[in-house]
């Protein structure tokens, strides 16, 4: 085992996140322009399209991190049967879900069921497709909607917080259905899908546009929030949910959708067509 996975197993992780949570938000400027300027030069990151696009301008990193964009520095693609691309980032993997079984890897796979956490949750998905995509420190780190939807639930799965690197994807076993992550299920004019937010080590944290900080806290049982009735309907291209530090989105769907030619480690951005709606099996 190289030594970069065997310190997956062996670090601290909920301990590093939760100092890495704190120091992201200390707002004392010589020590938030050094992380900002570190991670500026370090991943040239592309401030020109930022809504501030001054990066010491921000009141700590974390605003820096999760940073607004220009109103036109994305656009939904016109087709209103097309499913959106929820992040900036690169294709870790895509495609169809093969009875329950998504592939992570060369050599690697896991269940809709490990990862939804609810075996009902994953039903609809047993035969559908699938999109993974990681964002790197670079990339613009809030989540959008790829479809119009009604929030019907969230499922806050603990775990691990292993890196999501491609490193750690390639080696470590059922990764994504092993890390600390919240599952958005939606009902879409064609049926559920689902947005899995995966946490990752330093920080883990997510937070959603319905109820704000979601993690941490860390979960050591599954915490299930019923959201049907509370009128939480999302339109397509709409930002959903944010990582405070980088990390990766799954995105499920039903039978009836395909998914164009995705390339591992492809460069996709927020609004960009990943498929469409192709019709239920009789044709409709």
């Amino acid at each position: 085992m190289k030594a970069n996975v065997l310190l997956q197993y062996i670090l601290p992780h909920r301990f590093l996140s939760r100092i890495v949570y704190q120091a992201t938000r200390w707002e004392w400027a010589p020590w938030k322009n050094f992380l900002i300027r570190e991670i500026v030069q370090r991943y040239d990151v592309d401030m020109s399209q930022a809504a501030q696009p001054d990066p010491f301008a921000y009141q700590h990193f974390n605003a820096f991190f999760t940073r607004k964009l220009k109103p036109d520095a994305r656009r939904a693609d016109p087709d209103p049967q097309a499913v959106l691309c929820p992040a900036d980032g690169r294709i870790s993997q895509s495609g169809r879900i093969r009875d329950g079984r998504i592939f992570q890897a060369k050599g690697q796979e896991y269940t809709a069921v490990e990862l939804l956490g609810d075996e009902a949750a994953a039903a609809p998905f047993r035969n559908g497709s699938f999109v993974t995509i990681y964002l790197s420190p670079r990339d613009y780190h809030r989540v959008h909607m790829p479809l119009q939807g009604e929030l019907t639930g969230t499922t806050h799965v603990p775990g691990r917080i292993f890196s999501v690197a491609p490193f750690a994807v390639e080696a470590i076993p059922r990764l994504f259905a092993r890390n600390e992550r919240l599952v958005c299920r939606f009902e879409g004019e064609h049926g559920p899908f689902v947005s899995v937010m995966v946490g990752a080590i330093l920080v883990s944290s997510v937070a959603t546009v319905w109820d704000g900080l979601a993690i941490p806290p860390y979960a050591s049982s599954i915490r299930r929030q019923d959201c049907r009735g509370r009128g939480i309907h999302l339109e397509r291209f709409a930002e959903m949910a944010r990582f405070n530090m980088g990390s990766t989105v799954i995105l499920l769907l039903p039978e009836g959708y395909t998914l164009d030619p995705l390339q591992p480690l492809q460069q996709v951005v927020v609004g960009q067509r990943l498929g469409a709606w192709a019709g239920d099996a009789s044709g409709a």
